[in-house]
């Protein structure tokens, strides 16, 4: 497909709000190539599905993968056999059983605890002040990292997230963001020395994976565990905040939480976008891909296809489909952590919205930014009675 005119974009446009420039290059196909990203991009919810579900012909497993660059090879920078063994000690854990039953008291004790100290705060918000500690605690402690300073767990995971969005931009990784995975990699394996604890970490050791393997899933896990679980609940409290009929219906009736948190999902996923690396020459779409073309799976705009999705720039907490998202993406790199960040984002609202009933937002909240992993900057509020 030849380049249109209007497919020239800025990474600062999409690093705002993508949304309108999806919207408009859309109408020239499902896959389009942009320049600016080195590559293509999905445009569909069934192009990002055909390319997420093929991992034979697009495939993570390339030196060109950002994440790969920071952390090493890891279940997020493999595939077929190799990704197999990185993610099979961790799957059992992260079922829904055992996740409802290792972590619904502690993430509700913790959930608690912040509520206090927000109700004590001369200024409320609801990203530094819930979101975010809250997702530092939770995977720190599953990980076995609760011997750490939280502020320490959320350093590292703060400098994986900025190295990923610079090598997304084409830059090299940074030195801090590589000193935090070699910091991590120590402390698993100083962790792993000690007798085995109550951890998701001890549950995976106990499947016979080395330490080294363990360690790199570790980064991996703290990174997108942390980054997922904080922007997710600080998103859909963003949308709740600048919707309060809908807020005033979920405070009304707590039944309708889950679906305004999958209809938050699906407007703003916590991460825009996942890479592929063409393996052999594909079509998708009706477009052309060549082997070694970079696939940008946009999941911002899969989540807002209006093939899809009615009326997809809406927020509606009752649209039947919403759970249709791709924010976990799909095959075989489906997120590992979606019941526990859901866990903790639906008890995190649910527990707010029962204790500060007059929650408003003060002024008009921050929008929701950033160039890969998207969230406000805060979240603002006053909580009322």
């Amino acid at each position: 497909m030849s380049r249109p005119p209007q497919a020239a974009v800025s990474l600062a446009q999409l690093a705002g709000n993508p949304h309108p420039v999806w919207a408009r290059l859309r109408r020239y196909g499902e896959v389009v190539r942009v320049p600016e990203l080195g590559g293509w991009v999905t445009l569909t919810r069934a192009a990002a599905t055909r390319v997420m579900r093929d991992a034979r012909t697009f495939t993570v497993d390339d030196p060109r993968f950002s994440t790969g660059r920071i952390v090493g090879p890891s279940m997020l920078s493999t595939d077929g056999a190799a990704h197999a063994a990185h993610r099979r000690p961790w799957t059992e854990v992260f079922k829904p059983a055992p996740v409802r039953d290792r972590f619904t008291g502690p993430v509700r004790d913790e959930v608690a605890r912040l509520l206090d100290r927000l109700a004590a705060a001369p200024a409320p918000d609801l990203r530094t002040g819930l979101a975010a500690p809250l997702a530092t605690a939770a995977m720190g402690a599953a990980l076995g990292l609760d011997r750490l300073d939280v502020g320490q767990v959320l350093d590292w995971y703060r400098a994986m997230v900025a190295g990923v969005d610079t090598v997304s931009r084409g830059g090299d990784p940074p030195a801090a963001a590589l000193r935090a995975v070699d910091a991590i990699r120590d402390h698993v394996e100083a962790t792993l020395r000690r007798p085995a604890g109550d951890t998701v970490l001890a549950a995976a050791a106990a499947g016979g994976a080395g330490a080294r393997l363990l360690a790199a899933d570790v980064a991996i896990l703290l990174f997108g565990g942390v980054d997922t679980a904080e922007s997710m609940t600080a998103i859909a409290a963003h949308h709740l905040l600048t919707h309060p009929d809908a807020l005033a219906e979920v405070r009304a009736d707590p039944a309708l939480l889950p679906g305004a948190i999958q209809e938050s999902l699906r407007l703003e996923p916590a991460a825009s976008r996942v890479d592929r690396y063409a393996t052999a020459d594909a079509e998708v779409g009706g477009t052309r891909i060549r082997a070694g073309d970079l696939v940008v799976v946009s999941l911002s705009a899969a989540g807002r296809d209006p093939g899809v999705f009615a009326d997809p720039d809406r927020y509606d907490i009752h649209r039947h489909n919403a759970a249709d998202h791709l924010a976990f993406a799909v095959g075989p790199h489906y997120c590992l952590g979606v019941h526990l960040t859901t866990l903790q984002t639906t008890l995190a609202l649910g527990m707010l919205i029962d204790r500060f009933p007059g929650i408003h937002a003060v002024g008009p909240l921050p929008p929701v930014t950033g160039f890969v992993f998207r969230k406000p900057v805060s979240v603002p509020v006053t909580l009322g009675s």
